[in-house]
């Protein structure tokens, strides 16, 4: 089912998933290969998902606030309960995070990521 009222589409026990992908996932193992889309500049290692074209398409104009930075590994969303908050929280934290960024915002934000994905906190 999709995160509550919005377009994302995460499922808890999603059957396409194998599980070694469900376990790479717990810890966050599958984003690694987003590192290379850093060093290469197109994402930061701080800020808001990146969407997918389907969500893109329902945004309305509060939504596509988040667009005005570069997507991130890492954010305020993934520290704050990640998949188990419903979309319009995990807006909300995007722009949060935009609206208030700050070199001490980024440090809190990399300092939390550690233990969520340490412990898999929220991720499906």
């Amino acid at each position: 089912m999709p995160l509550a009222g919005g377009p994302a589409f995460k499922l808890k026990a999603d059957p396409r998933v194998t599980r070694s992908g469900r376990w790479l996932r717990k810890y966050s193992l599958d984003e690694l290969p987003q590192l290379w889309n850093v060093l290469r500049g197109d994402m930061s290692l701080i800020g808001p998902r990146p969407p997918l074209p389907d969500e893109v398409a329902q945004y309305t104009n509060y939504h596509w606030r988040r667009m005005d930075v570069l997507p991130g590994m890492t954010g305020l969303w993934q520290v704050s309960g990640r998949s188990d908050l419903d979309f319009e929280a995990w807006i909300d934290l995007d722009i949060q995070y935009i609206e208030r960024w700050s070199f001490a915002l980024e440090m809190k934000i990399l300092l939390k990521t550690i233990p969520v994905v340490i412990k898999g906190t929220g991720a499906y």
